[in-house]
C-alpha cells in the first residue's frame, strides 16, 4: 500500500504536467488544419476538412518562409561561432593554467548570473555606432558571445579529465600547441561539444528580443519575432489559421531536433556532472 502511495506521489504531478504541456500542442496542431468559421465554432474538435492553405498562407503571405531561413542561418552561424570562441578559451582557462586564469574563469561564471536585459542599451548603442545594426552576421555574433560562458562551463569539466599525459606525449613528437588541441583534445571532448551545440541552437531558434531590438527590417526578421508580427495581424485580419500554421513551423523543427538528439543531451549532461 505504501508503495502504491508513493508510486501515485510521482506519478500524478508527472501526468498533469504532461498533459499540461502537450494539450496546447495538440490543439495549435489541430487548429493549423482548420478554417477560422471551424476555430471559432468548434475550437476543440477535430478539423472537418484539412485545410493546407494556412500553411501556404503563413509562409508566403506572412513571411514566415523568410524568417524560418533568418533563423536557421542565425542558428547555425552562432552556435558554430561559439564553439570557436569557446573551445581555444576553455583550453586556455582550463589546461594551460596562467597567472589569473582561475579569476577569468571566475569572472566568465559570474557573467551567467547577469541579467542579459541589462547589456541591451549598451549593446545597441555600441552595434549601432558600428554600424552594425540590422545585421544577421552581427546578431549571430551576439548570440554567440552570449552563450560562450555557458559553453566554457560544460567544456570545462570534459577538457579537465583528458589525461594530460597525451598531450604531453604529442608536443614530444612535436605537434604545436593548436595541434594537441584541435587533433587530440576536442575529439576527446566530444560528447560536451555536441551537448553545448544543442543546447545552444536551441536558445538561438527560440530567442527573441535580441532580435526584436537588433534587427529593422522586416525582411530580416528571426521567426520569434514574425511571429510576434503575425499574432497582431491576426486580430485584425483574422488569420487565425495561418497563426497556428506558423506556430506549428516554428515549434516542429525544435521538436524534432531534439527528438532525435535528446540522448545526446541527457548523456553530456550527465558525463559532465560526473566529471565536474
Amino acid at each position: 500500500m505504501t508503495k502504491f502511495i508513493t508510486g501515485a506521489a510521482v506519478r500524478i504531478p508527472l501526468i498533469i504536467w504532461s498533459i499540461l504541456v502537450v494539450f496546447p500542442l495538440i490543439w495549435m496542431f489541430v487548429g493549423a488544419f482548420k478554417s477560422n468559421a471551424e476555430i471559432f465554432s468548434s475550437p476543440w474538435s477535430m478539423p472537418e476538412t484539412y485545410n493546407f492553405g494556412n500553411f501556404v498562407s503563413a509562409w508566403v503571405d506572412f513571411s514566415i518562409g523568410s524568417s524560418f531561413l533568418n533563423t536557421i542561418f542565425v542558428t547555425v552561424l552562432g552556435t558554430v561561432l561559439c564553439l570557436a570562441f569557446s573551445i581555444p578559451t576553455t583550453y586556455a582557462l582550463e589546461r594551460l593554467r596562467f597567472k589569473g586564469s582561475e579569476v577569468l574563469f571566475n569572472v566568465y561564471l559570474a557573467s551567467m548570473m547577469i541579467p542579459a536585459v541589462l547589456g541591451w542599451i549598451p549593446l545597441f548603442f555600441l552595434l549601432m555606432n558600428m554600424n552594425l545594426l540590422d545585421n544577421l552576421f552581427a546578431l549571430s555574433a551576439v548570440y554567440a558571445i552570449s552563450q560562450v560562458p555557458f559553453t566554457i562551463f560544460i567544456l570545462s569539466s570534459f577538457m579537465g579529465s583528458v589525461p594530460k599525459e597525451l598531450e604531453e606525449a604529442a608536443a614530444v613528437d612535436g605537434m604545436s600547441p593548436y595541434g594537441v588541441l584541435f587533433k587530440i583534445v576536442t575529439p576527446m571532448v566530444k560528447t560536451g561539444i555536441i551537448t553545448a551545440s544543442i543546447l545552444n541552437a536551441i536558445t538561438f531558434w527560440n530567442e527573441y528580443f535580441m532580435a526584436l531590438i537588433l534587427l529593422q527590417t522586416e525582411s530580416k526578421n528571426t521567426l520569434g519575432v514574425q511571429m510576434d508580427l503575425l499574432s497582431t495581424n491576426a486580430q485584425y485580419e483574422s488569420a487565425w489559421g495561418a497563426l497556428f500554421a506558423g506556430l506549428v513551423i516554428a515549434v516542429v523543427p525544435v521538436i524534432i531536433f531534439y527528438a532525435i538528439f535528446q540522448r545526446h543531451i541527457v548523456k553530456g549532461m550527465t558525463e559532465g556532472a560526473v566529471k565536474g
